[in-house]
């Protein structure tokens, strides 16, 4: 099945039981600004791994939808209120509630000053509050949905094992309330721009970020495709 991507989301394949086998649901959300660049594609790849178990997939940009972080509103926190239900009135509620009834997840943010984006941030916010009991700190969830982070930087390996692993394995350690195994990929030392000439970026030497690329990329894509395949089973 053929991969096109809208502005906010789309919707691929029907969900499908044949027989004794279930065609799992998979939401896969952009935190990433740049709709067609290292993150995306990552993403785009792990979604047609999905597809080719049959999975239902939601491909969204969240970039595209209006939305902020937790509103401290606190009616997901009402006596005889719907758990796990964001009840502000903006573009992620509704995300919210097909994340919490999906199979699998899948995430990607680029790495901006060591962390993620502010919109996977917002979304954390807005998912893990929705979900968390102020009575004993418990989890509200009961479900089970495998998860897919993917991070891409433009620092090596090396750089991320020193600096940044750690707190992104912690950022992804925040994604086991929703119950499922959790897989962390990093995607290293990426191109930022396809012509570094034309931007004040002296830091870099553009061949040698161009060869790790093209000797590591199509690696990465292969590596998402085979994630987003394995997940959504």
């Amino acid at each position: 099945t053929e991969l096109r991507c809208k502005t906010l989301s789309l919707l691929f394949v029907p969900r499908l039981a044949r027989g004794m086998e279930i065609f799992m649901k998979a939401i896969v959300l952009n935190a990433s600004p740049r709709k067609n660049w290292n993150t995306a594609k990552l993403l785009k790849s792990a979604a047609k791994g999905a597809l080719s178990t049959g999975a239902e997939v939601e491909y969204i940009d969240l970039y595209d939808l209006n939305f902020t972080g937790c509103r401290s509103c606190m009616l997901c926190k009402r006596k005889g209120g719907e758990r796990c239900h964001c009840y502000w009135k903006d573009d992620l509620s509704p995300i919210i509630d097909k994340v919490f009834t999906a199979d699998a997840l899948i995430i990607g943010t680029a790495i901006y000053l060591g962390r993620p984006t502010s919109r996977y941030f917002e979304f954390m916010e807005r998912l893990h509050f929705a979900a968390l009991s102020y009575d004993d700190y418990s989890n509200y969830f009961k479900g089970k949905i495998k998860v897919a982070m993917f991070v891409s930087m433009n620092a090596t390996k090396e750089f991320y094992d020193k600096l940044y692993k750690e707190k992104f394995e912690e950022y992804a350690k925040e994604l086991e309330m929703l119950n499922g195994e959790v897989n962390l990929y990093p995607c290293y030392n990426t191109l930022q721009v396809a012509d570094y000439s034309k931007f004040n970026m002296g830091s870099f030497d553009e061949s040698m970020k161009k060869t790790a690329h093209e000797e590591n990329f199509p690696k990465d894509l292969k590596n998402a495709y085979d994630i987003g395949k394995m997940i959504s089973q």
